[in-house]
């Protein structure tokens, strides 16, 4: 039965919503890299440097941040021939993006950009724009690797994720079990997840019987070994895909014991949606690089993950706000190899950033540490954060200001921590000019000093 519907959506539904109500090029572009990713390996690299050429000459005439950039330093598009050319343009910071908003969007496109909000899960969050274009493209790309997982458009999924924060109007919530439902899946909100209440996400696997099911890592990997630890069985899946966090290979062992299928790596953000991906061979993740140019920095050793790199990227279809050489925090491991599949996509040895710590509680409360920018991400005037548990009654969260930042901003996160975490810590604010990184580089969003897990009850 789930077959016959996910032919029907596939092939009917999705195209009629998609192609004709919402007149949408999706399907196209899907068709488009679904042929790409089949390229030879030369092929595709050509592919992606025609892209790239032809975004250099817009960003040149269009994009007056790039513009000033390169001249600063003496390069014009004409003057890269090759991608070790292109390694020596400027990179683009969040620092950067800010202060050159406007700079940034292409004069073509002034007042027509869609507008996003990132979760900030490098402590900064940040607004950018982009085109209808790009952001078909991108739901192109991520169905595209998704099926690599057997998570075809359609199939039934149950997606353990970060729910929604604030109150958001009913007539949202409506249209979007509307939209959920139609694409057969379900959502379980992760945020909620506590020792008392585990069972119920279990409990929740086995009702919808999902096919698929995509998660965040940390509470995928603690409702895994909660699983093991009490002999609880659920429906099982056929494929489990994982994002927001990087994977480990120890964890994926927990969770493939736990549900008895195979476990996905995949790497994105949402500056641009689906980054790489692993195949069926699961064998590294495969980069998008028909879509983007992803370049990785010098490698360093980071917490013991020997090579791995900055991870720098260009989104060659968002010509309205083109974000060229763009670091957005995170690390990664290259590789040359390649993959057994057959597929000309590069591959990434392995992601090695988005090192996020859960805070805990006494009372057997485990917040991932995607909540905080979740939820951050929409309140006026963070500029960056870190949150800290220095012990189990006490969450120091550390905030850069912007003018915007009022009281009305600290209340909103005092209430939406309160949903989650009661009033079992003390929540501290500590308004600051900097946040420090670590030795790595890398600014960690939440931090958990605390060397134990809770016990069940007060000590």
């Amino acid at each position: 039965m789930s077959g016959t519907y996910e032919k029907l959506f596939r092939h009917a539904l999705f195209p009629l919503y998609e192609s004709v109500l919402q007149r949408r090029k999706t399907l196209h572009y899907l068709a488009e890299y679904e042929a790409n990713q089949w390229l030879a390996r030369e092929q595709v690299m050509a592919l992606q440097w025609s892209k790239l050429k032809r975004l250099l000459d817009h960003c040149w005439r269009e994009v007056p941040y790039y513009r000033r950039r390169w001249d600063e330093v003496g390069a014009r598009p004409e003057d890269i021939r090759s991608l070790e050319d292109y390694a020596r343009l400027p990179i683009l910071t969040k620092k950067d993006i800010r202060e050159n908003f406007d700079e940034l969007v292409a004069s073509s496109w002034r007042g027509r950009l869609l507008l996003k909000a990132t979760g900030g899960s490098t402590g900064e969050p940040l607004r950018f724009g982009y085109t209808r274009e790009s952001n078909e493209r991108r739901t192109a790309v991520m169905w595209r690797g998704y099926a690599w997982a057997g998570a075809r458009m359609g199939r039934r999924t149950l997606y353990l994720w970060g729910g929604s924060v604030g109150t958001p109007p009913r007539t949202k919530l409506l249209k979007d079990r509307l939209y959920h439902a139609a694409f057969g899946r379900r959502m379980v909100d992760s945020f909620r997840m506590t020792e008392a209440n585990i069972a119920e996400y279990a409990d929740a696997i086995d009702a919808y019987q999902p096919e698929i099911v995509v998660a965040y890592v940390g509470p995928l990997v603690r409702l895994a070994q909660w699983m093991l630890d009490t002999k609880r069985q659920v429906s099982r899946p056929a494929a489990i895909l994982c994002g927001a966090e990087a994977l480990h290979e120890a964890q994926r062992e927990i969770v493939q014991r736990a549900f008895g299928c195979p476990v996905y790596n995949t790497y994105g953000c949402r500056e641009f949606m689906l980054i790489a991906s692993e195949c069926e061979q699961r064998n590294g993740l495969h980069v998008n690089a028909d879509h983007l140019v992803v370049e990785t920095g010098a490698a360093r050793d980071v917490g013991g993950a020997a090579g791995a790199a900055d991870i720098i990227i260009t989104d060659l279809h968002n010509e309205g706000m083109p974000f060229i050489r763009y670091v957005n925090g995170d690390l990664a491991t290259p590789t040359a190899r390649t993959c057994t599949c057959g597929r000309g996509l590069p591959l990434l040895e392995r992601i090695d950033g988005r090192k996020l710590d859960a805070i805990r509680t006494r009372d057997g409360r485990l917040l991932p540490g995607e909540f905080f920018p979740h939820m951050l991400k929409d309140v006026a005037g963070v500029l960056q954060f870190q949150v800290v548990q220095r012990s189990w009654e006490t969450l120091d969260i550390s905030i850069v200001r912007g003018p915007s930042f009022d009281a009305s901003s600290l209340d909103y996160i005092r209430r939406e921590i309160g949903k989650v975490l009661g009033d079992s810590v003390d929540v501290r604010f500590d308004f600051v000019d900097r946040i420090a990184l670590t030795p790595s580089g890398k600014l960690r969003v939440t931090v958990c000093e605390i060397a134990e897990p809770a016990a069940t009850g007060p000590q």
